[in-house]
This record gives structure tokens, C-alpha cells and sequence, in this order.
């Protein structure tokens, strides 16, 4: 277990597609046990592989107050969607940006565990927007993706003075 480096925009390998799981083996788990280190050590809900530069469909949430109630979600998959609404979202891999997104608030997921138990469940609320933004990350998609060009721009000026200045 280990806390990984999360990259951050505008690192091109955000925009690499993820490819699934097809071997559940002990490196998976490794994955899964890294984003989970890296996740609470950011004190963040959710994080996905790409993040951790591990280009596969592996997910991992956390929406206990304590951060004792970390989910595994490996290869999901959206069966339904219903209740569309506005949502204040942030991104651990675009640092500084808050901005709202039209997201379903409720979803239906099938997805495996860590050991390759496949699983469905509802998800409502915060946790089913925060499902919906990692998968984003398996499409290569980021928040900063949702914004108009000027904003982007700007956003990406910032973000590259930040780290010339660290």
C-alpha cells in the first residue's frame, strides 16, 4: 500500500482512455489498496485509476465521515440513470476548480470488486455524481473539460504560474 502521485491537468495522460480489468490477481488489489492510501490521504470522496496513471476501469469512493467505508468499483457500468441535477463538483486532478454540472442523482451500477465479485446497487446523491465524474476519468474526460475555452485558459495559466512559483 502506498500513496500515489495524482496528476493533474494538463498532464496529456488524463486524456488516455482506460482499458477493463480482465485479470483479477493480486496487482489489482495492489491498485485498488493505492488509490484507497492515496484517497484518504487527500481527504477526497473518489479517485480513479488514470489519476494514479494505472489506465484501467478501477474506481474507489469513500463517503463516510471518518473514512472508514472505502468502495471498490472495478469495471463499471451505468445501467439507469434518473433525476437529473445541477451539481458543484471539484477535481483532485484539476486543483482550484469548483464549478456546477448536469449529472444524474441517481444511478443504477454493476461493477466487481477487488477479488472479481460482480455486484449491482442504486447509488443516490453525492455518491452517484461522484461514480459518474470517475468514470469521466476512464473516457479521459476532466472536469476541466466541462468548462468554455476562456475559462480553461485561464484556468491552465494559473495552474502552470502555481507550479513554476512551487
Amino acid at each position: 500500500m502506498a500513496i500515489r502521485e495524482i496528476l493533474e491537468y494538463p498532464d496529456p495522460r488524463l486524456n488516455a482512455i482506460s482499458a477493463p480489468v480482465e485479470t483479477f490477481d493480486e496487482r489489482i488489489e495492489q491498485v485498488v489498496a493505492d488509490l484507497v492510501d492515496t484517497l484518504h490521504a487527500s481527504r477526497s470522496i473518489g479517485l480513479s485509476a488514470p489519476q494514479i496513471d494505472v489506465r484501467e476501469q478501477i474506481l474507489v469512493m469513500d463517503h463516510s465521515d471518518d473514512q472508514s467505508e472505502p468502495e471498490v468499483f472495478v469495471n463499471p457500468q451505468i445501467l439507469a440513470r434518473s433525476r437529473l441535477g445541477l451539481v458543484e463538483e471539484r477535481c483532485l486532478s484539476v486543483p482550484g476548480l469548483v464549478t456546477n454540472v448536469l449529472r444524474s442523482t441517481v444511478v443504477q451500477v454493476r461493477a466487481f470488486d477487488a477479488a472479481g465479485t460482480a455486484f449491482e446497487r442504486e447509488l443516490s446523491g453525492m455518491p452517484a455524481v461522484c461514480l459518474q465524474h470517475e468514470l469521466d476519468h476512464f473516457d479521459g474526460k476532466l472536469l476541466a473539460d466541462r468548462i468554455n475555452w476562456f475559462r480553461r485558459r485561464r484556468l491552465r495559466a494559473a495552474l502552470e504560474k502555481a507550479r513554476k512559483a512551487a
